[in-house]
């Protein structure tokens, strides 16, 4: 088995205007506390250097029966157990070529600052693990801070790699550059002791189950239709606990406090009273590190929007694009600030969906790494948001321990099954309702580890603005999926058209998964398999990932 003490070490530099990627240079390290299941260390440079990244290779023997996990980049980004022969995929066709496709699908992801090979070749951000059978092997960061930690695994050179990327970063004094470590037993038992030695925080709910507007509606709410599904769940409320309002309330993306008047002429308070005297929590969604172009916080405040090289970052393609607004300034703490003492003090909510967070991170700067710039982000929105409950979406996982009560695990649900055409073209967290179930299902370490998994919506409905192409059989997929591997089960349904049918099983999906799981691969490139045991009973589930058809098994 590997031993973290037994390394061969790289720095790749800029010393004197002159690139290095060496093993000797000016500077040593420090090691800290360096053990067979340890690696910790600090450099110390003998002058002013600028990092790129450290690379630290063990010689590790692939079997060919190794299952390798994979944890993406962010919430949305794909992540999975791959075979040895697999490929991890990263931009592909038309989103790979420099221009302003690839601008705009790269800003979500890591694409411009990890490797992505051919077969046999993986890249896993924070921790992974190697299971061979029963017996899993992990390797897992204990602080992101420095930078990221991102561990490749080489099966055709025999190698596993363990970078910290430290682009943006220059030092002319010791730097807490790495702290690892391994763990090595059953698939819980390295993810109790993984966990455990990170110290989390104790989680503040065990359950999350209601509504959320966005997969009916998107941004065409309004006070009637909120108000409308607000009843309809209101009647389900010995069922549910929680009713959020997503994006449309606002005028504009990054305008937080300036309440669509058209839209909601009698404001956000009294939805949530309404919600509070049925016992219901209320949930709001705010993008608080987006503005988009045609927002005033953009156009009157240009001075917030971060720049590289003197032009105005862009975040993404949603609204038409928008741009990053820099939660380091002053300014824009305030204001952010503001929004959210507004958000649970005048509108009375007890959650915010926090979304589209890594843009805090897309452009290292101010001599931070981006790890460090989006612990500190997430660091801030705790602070900002006191003891309220944390959605995190589109976030970095590792940077979000510790600082998030329930987190999305997975990519946006399409509204069809079979995924559209984009999702061959472009990057690995475009919407897919294939991709969400996999990332709930191999993600599931996380639930009650860390936070509460929220595996996106599902779908039971029929009727309304967006009907879902999903047939019967692929919604309860969809639902059964979500309740076995997620503690965030949301709708976007207006209930109150449900017969009774529907309403049996979506008070059947709310309800807490009160099994066990006790293993999910893929059996081949098109179907997953999960065992697991339910009231004493051994059962296996194979479902075709493409088409849904599933099969249970005793």
């Amino acid at each position: 088995m590997l031993k973290l003490s037994n390394f061969k070490f790289k720095l790749e530099y800029v010393s004197k205007g002159k690139k290095h990627f060496a093993e000797n240079g000016p500077f040593t390290l420090n090691a800290i506390d360096v053990s067979d299941d340890r690696l910790k260390v600090s450099i110390f440079p003998k002058e002013k250097i600028e990092l790129k990244r450290a690379v630290f290779e063990y010689d590790f023997e692939f079997d060919l029966l190794d299952k390798i996990f994979v944890n993406g980049y962010q919430s949305w980004t794909t992540s999975r157990e791959y075979a040895v022969s697999d490929k991890q995929l990263g931009l592909r066709n038309i989103a790979r070529p420099k221009g302003i496709i690839r601008a705009f699908a790269a800003t979500c992801g890591d694409y411009d600052f990890t490797r992505y090979g051919g077969r046999g070749f993986f890249h896993s951000f924070t921790y992974g693990y190697i299971r061979n059978n029963e017996d899993v092997f992990l390797i897992g960061s204990m602080s992101e801070r420095s930078g990221y930690t991102i561990i490749y695994y080489d099966v055709k050179n025999q190698k596993i790699l363990i970078e910290k990327d430290l682009e943006g970063l220059t030092i002319d004094t010791e730097y807490k550059l790495i702290d690892v470590r391994s763990f090595v037993g059953g698939y819980d038992e390295v993810f109790d002791a993984y966990f455990a030695e990170l110290k989390l925080p104790k989680l503040k709910v065990d359950h999350l189950a209601g509504y959320t507007s966005w997969y009916n509606y998107f941004q065409q709410i309004d006070e009637k239709i909120i108000t409308r599904d607000l009843d309809a769940l209101i009647a389900c409320k010995s069922q549910a606990n929680i009713f959020q309002i997503d994006d449309g309330y606002e005028s504009k993306v990054g305008d937080w406090l300036d309440v669509d008047k058209k839209k909601f002429p009698s404001g956000l308070r009294h939805i949530v009273d309404k919600a509070h005297a049925n016992n219901l929590m209320a949930g709001l969604w705010v993008a608080p590190f987006s503005a988009e172009f045609k927002s005033k916080t953009a156009k009157e405040h240009p001075d917030w929007l971060v720049k590289k090289n003197g032009k105005k970052v862009i975040g993404g393609f949603a609204w038409g694009g928008f741009y990053i607004i820099d939660f380091e300034l002053p300014e824009v703490r305030e204001y952010i600030k503001k929004v959210f003492d507004t958000v649970f003090d005048d509108w009375a909510f007890d959650m915010v969906k926090l979304d589209f967070l890594y843009s805090a991170c897309y452009v290292p700067r101010n001599n931070k790494t981006r790890g460090q710039l989006m612990c500190e982000a997430m660091d801030f929105l705790r602070e900002c948001c006191r003891d309220k409950l944390i959605l995190g979406c589109g976030v970095p996982l590792g940077p979000s321990f510790g600082k998030v009560d329930a987190c999305r695990i997975s990519c946006d649900v399409e509204l069809s099954f079979k995924d559209k055409f984009y999702t061959k073209c472009t990057n690995q967290e475009v919407i897919s309702a294939k991709n969400a179930m996999n990332n709930s299902i191999f993600r599931r370490h996380l639930n009650h580890r860390v936070f509460l998994n929220d595996p996106d919506v599902f779908f039971l409905r029929d009727d309304g603005r967006k009907v879902p192409k999903f047939t019967w059989d692929q919604k309860m997929l969809l639902a059964t999926i979500n309740n076995m591997f997620g503690s965030v089960l949301f709708v976007s349904d207006n209930i109150g058209n449900y017969d009774n049918l529907k309403l049996q099983k979506l008070y059947e999906t709310f309800k807490p998964f009160d099994g066990k799981i006790k293993n999910c691969e893929y059996v081949d490139s098109k179907r997953i398999k999960i065992d697991y045991s339910q009231a004493g009973v051994d059962y296996s589930m194979t479902y075709n990932v493409y088409t849904g058809d599933s099969k249970i098994t005793k």
